[in-house]
């Protein structure tokens, strides 16, 4: 095998694995993975709900790889600004593309731009730490929409609905605590389109949403439909079939005394959002159900007083500077990770993860996913085009010459350990460093003596 020097834009778990895989692959191969925050593992570190800790162990197998010896960490580099494409290429012989998925799909109905309007990706960015986010977040509303039907509605409405003081024992910064605890929600609406059959809950998220001592949980009869279809799937499922269980428990459930309640609505569609200066509440259309798990509108509408509507409706991609986008997939085209534009093969281009196949599927998933990109690359080695500096400092020096403050593998431990340590300090098995200039001091590594 010839020696071979590639780059991974992205150190999520698409980005990380995609490294594993072909250091493990090919023995001549050494990789860079390049990313945009200080700290390595993507939507591992700020997507998953905070008082999901159990999620987060995956941590520890990405750290492993992250230690191995052909491949290196380069972290606070912004791609496109930072450094170009055409420099990228100077310097590495393939460029593998896996930076995720973090903006808001849009749902397009009317009053969606409104202040009070949310989009949940940016929600739980802010509450995750995000060091790109603002440091507070509005929660002045009593009565709270989420709309959606997977588990990222359930994390929000959870969020909103558990007390700041719960959420103390997790990884959380002051500010997101300081925020929660003068969080106003009462009551949280959840609306889903599609009938108790159809939607995307996993069970385990589901019943959570129950473990709160402060929080009832109330499924509203209105719109629970369980037609021929959906008996069918539920025979076909158990996850569906766990997850009607425990939402026909709370059917039946007594009338809520708890100071915080999250409501569940089924084949409730959002039609507009109301209000002049700001949220002042939501429209819904009355669905029913088609028997083939699709829904058609009945023309009946409700109208919800809430203050406060969060989207939780999807992930999406953002394109990239200077690498092929469908605007409408929201995807980097490709043949199995191979990049095309106007339908010929990008050489040396290739991509892996959500901004390849979509925001969809969990981890097995993107190990999979990340396997067939680096099978295109081993087939494809001998036809890449071969960098000109293949010195490895050479691309660090690039980014010193820029005044670029990049992180090293290295610098994340320091990161990690100094988190730990002022969590344990508390009580607690973390607090996140939130400000991206803190972040990058204390992974500074310590100078050799």
């Amino acid at each position: 095998m010839r020696d071979l020097r590639v780059a991974v834009i992205g150190a999520g778990p698409a980005g990380i694995y995609a490294a594993d895989i072909l250091a493990n692959n090919h023995e001549n191969a050494t990789i860079d993975i390049i990313e945009r925050l200080p700290a390595p593992y993507g939507l591992v570190r700020y997507g998953v709900a905070p008082d999901h800790p159990r999620i987060k162990e995956i941590i520890k197998a990405l750290l492993r790889v992250l230690r191995k010896d052909r491949i290196r960490f380069i972290g606070n580099v912004d791609y496109g600004n930072d450094v170009k494409l055409e420099e990228l290429r100077t310097f590495y012989d393939a460029i593998v593309f896996a930076t995720g998925a973090m903006d808001d799909r849009r749902l397009d109905i009317p009053g969606i731009d409104l202040p009070g309007s949310h989009g949940a990706a940016d929600f739980v960015s802010w509450y995750d730490g995000h060091p790109d986010v603002p440091r507070e977040w509005p929660l002045d509303a009593e009565q709270v929409a989420v709309l959606g039907a997977g588990n990222v509605a359930l994390d929000v409405a959870r969020m909103l609905a558990k007390t700041g003081d719960e959420q103390l024992v997790t990884e959380i910064p002051p500010n997101v605590y300081e925020g929660l605890k003068s969080n106003k929600a009462k009551d949280i609406h959840v609306f889903a389109r599609r009938g108790p059959a159809q939607i995307k809950f996993s069970p385990l998220e589901l019943r959570e949403l129950a473990h709160s001592p402060n929080v009832d949980v109330v499924v509203h009869a209105d719109g629970f439909e369980i037609d021929a279809g959906s008996e069918q799937a539920i025979q076909r499922n158990r996850q569906t079939k766990q997850v009607v269980n425990t939402l026909l428990k709370w059917l039946d459930n007594p009338p809520s005394t708890k100071a915080h309640r999250i409501h569940i609505h089924f084949c409730e569609a959002p039609a507009e959002i109301l209000g002049t200066d700001r949220v002042a509440g939501l429209r819904t259309e009355r669905m029913e159900l088609t028997g083939d798990g699709g829904v058609r509108g009945t023309g009946e509408f409700t109208d919800w007083p809430v203050q406060a509507v969060y989207r939780a409706v999807g992930y999406r991609s953002a394109p990239l500077p200077d690498v092929p986008f469908d605007h409408v997939a929201a995807v980097i085209p490709n043949d199995a990770g191979r990049v095309f534009e106007d339908d010929e093969q990008v050489p040396g281009i290739y991509t892996t993860g959500w901004i390849k196949r979509g925001p969809v599927g969990l981890i097995g998933h993107t190990k999979s996913d990340a396997s067939q990109t680096i099978d295109c690359i081993l087939e494809d080695q001998d036809a890449l085009p071969r960098a000109e500096s293949r010195e490895p400092d050479a691309v660090l020096e690039l980014l010193r010459d820029k005044g670029v403050e990049f992180t090293t593998t290295e610098g994340w431990v320091n990161l990690d350990t100094h988190e730990i340590a002022v969590g344990e300090a508390a009580g607690r098995t973390r607090i996140k460093v939130v400000e991206r200039d803190e972040m990058v001091r204390f992974s500074r590594v310590p100078a050799a003596d």
